[in-house]
């Protein structure tokens, strides 16, 4: 038994099938971890893990999953993202992310676990077009999905503070690395498709973290008494214009990025056509105001007080992990 699962003792994941589970599930077997996993899906038809079937939104199936555990980590949730408001969405959001998560943390706490780890989203810290935000900054989140999250991270740490349990909160940047899915998969496949638009460089930041990166700070989190009632954001320290990241994906997938951009005003233009039409056809489109400010403005964040907390020091830039990146694209 290594030393890291001594620390740990049994454990629960929550999102296992994720992305970022993907990633950590491995880690876990790997130092000897005895792990058991919540999930919605049935088990695969080979698991080295414990799988317990049930769902965040069902208290009575959460309770066999965090029997005899001592550490919870909990990544399990909602994530759609919502270019229009949609009452339904909303509502899936706060049922899964805030009720969910505060059943979980609840029963566990219950049950007798000795720690719990949320993987939050720095969405639940704000957003600011022009200025970097850090863990100090007082902001509150600007739209409904930030609003839930920041809400849970209040919950957990409040039930975990008045049963003794150690918890902690992680907001990590966009996350990156191979078999990544969501926005940063459907740019790639743009880009290879040749149907994603030239951006202009607009000297805007993107703050990201690398999956493995993320991984080692959830294991830290879990076990350094430091981190207890913390909440730490997670960046790998680069400033990632939305032109450099389609430039590294551009060289990934071999593709000659035209010579020309489209500049700006007109992105934003086609923004505003799209907003119209989805109005007028009751849909999403390719293309809105939400996209195009997602292209244009900042999502900028520091780690201030990871270093210190999780002894957090990331190994890994977009750049580097981008040929895996294409590669588990290419072949899933």
């Amino acid at each position: 038994m290594s030393n890291l699962a001594a620390q740990l003792g049994r454990v629960l994941v929550t999102g296992g099938t994720g992305f970022v589970g993907g990633h950590l599930l491995p880690r876990l077997r790997a130092e000897g971890v005895t792990v058991r996993v919540l999930s919605r899906r049935a088990a695969p038809v080979e698991t080295p893990f414990d799988w317990v079937r049930g769902d965040l939104t069902a208290r009575e199936s959460l309770l066999p999953a965090v029997a005899g555990v001592d550490t919870v980590l909990h990544l399990g949730g909602y994530a759609h993202a919502m270019s229009r408001p949609d009452p339904a969405e909303l509502e899936r959001h706060r049922r899964t992310n805030l009720e969910g998560t505060s059943t979980l943390v609840q029963a566990a706490a219950e049950a007798g676990a000795r720690r719990f780890v949320l993987v939050s989203s720095v969405k639940a810290a704000g957003e600011d077009p022009q200025q970097c935000i850090d863990e100090d900054d007082a902001r509150l989140p600007r739209d409904p999905y930030g609003a839930v999250k920041r809400l849970a991270e209040e919950r957990v740490l409040a039930t975990a503070g008045a049963s003794g349990m150690a918890a902690c909160v992680l907001r990590p940047a966009l996350v990156y690395g191979p078999g990544v899915k969501g926005n940063l998969a459907a740019m790639m496949t743009a880009i290879a498709r040749g149907r994603f638009p030239p951006v202009p460089e607009t000297g805007n930041v993107r703050s990201m973290v690398d999956v493995r990166d993320l991984v080692e700070a959830i294991l830290a989190a879990a076990v350094r008494p430091e981190a207890a009632g913390g909440t730490f954001i997670l960046t790998d320290g680069e400033a990632y214009s939305t032109r450099r990241i389609y430039l590294a994906m551009c060289a990934a997938l071999g593709r000659r990025p035209p010579p020309w951009t489209l500049p700006a005003g007109l992105l934003r233009l086609l923004g505003r056509l799209g907003d119209a039409g989805e109005a007028l056809f009751g849909r999403d489109l390719p293309i809105d105001s939400t996209r195009v400010r997602r292209l244009l403005e900042s999502a900028c964040y520091r780690s201030v007080r990871a270093e210190a907390g999780l002894g957090f020091r990331p190994r890994h830039r977009l750049e580097d992990a981008l040929p895996e990146m294409v590669a588990a694209l290419r072949n899933p």
